[in-house]
């Protein structure tokens, strides 16, 4: 997710959650793993806040390159990128965020965009501490 264009509020205006279980990416994806070669991808507590209310979701089927766009999502304040945390095959898109939109900011970390298999690229994920630390210097 980029943020540059949206206002963003000081940390102390709001309480981000940052589940201790998932591994994060610096464009504020989270990723679940199921098992060694399959995860869940959705975003952050801190993406959705900085977004606001999103109003559609958008996630593209098919191959995926770590650090390439996996898909969109448009909250009322910008569209902004979703990223591919890891390399490997996009096997199952979430219906629920694209039908509901708003879960993804009502339950973040409960509402999953995508499933990626026979994944082959899954370095530089940020366990929770590092994530924070990262959140924090924002």
């Amino acid at each position: 997710m980029n943020f540059r264009s949206i206002r963003r509020k000081p940390e102390e205006e709001y309480n981000i959650k940052i589940e201790q279980d998932l591994k994060y990416t610096k464009t504020h994806e989270w990723v679940k793993w199921i098992d060694e070669h399959t995860a869940l991808v959705g975003l952050s507590d801190y993406a959705q806040e900085q977004l606001g209310d999103i109003v559609f979701v958008s996630i593209n089927p098919g191959p995926c390159v770590k650090g390439t766009i996996l898909g969109d999502v448009e909250s009322v304040k910008a569209v902004s990128d979703v990223y591919a945390p890891l390399s490997g095959m996009v096997t199952e898109i979430n219906q629920a965020p694209a039908d509901d939109p708003a879960s993804v900011n009502a339950d973040p970390y409960g509402t999953w965009l995508c499933k990626i298999t026979d994944i082959t690229d899954s370095e530089e994920l940020m366990d929770a501490a590092a994530y924070t630390a990262l959140i924090k210097e924002k």
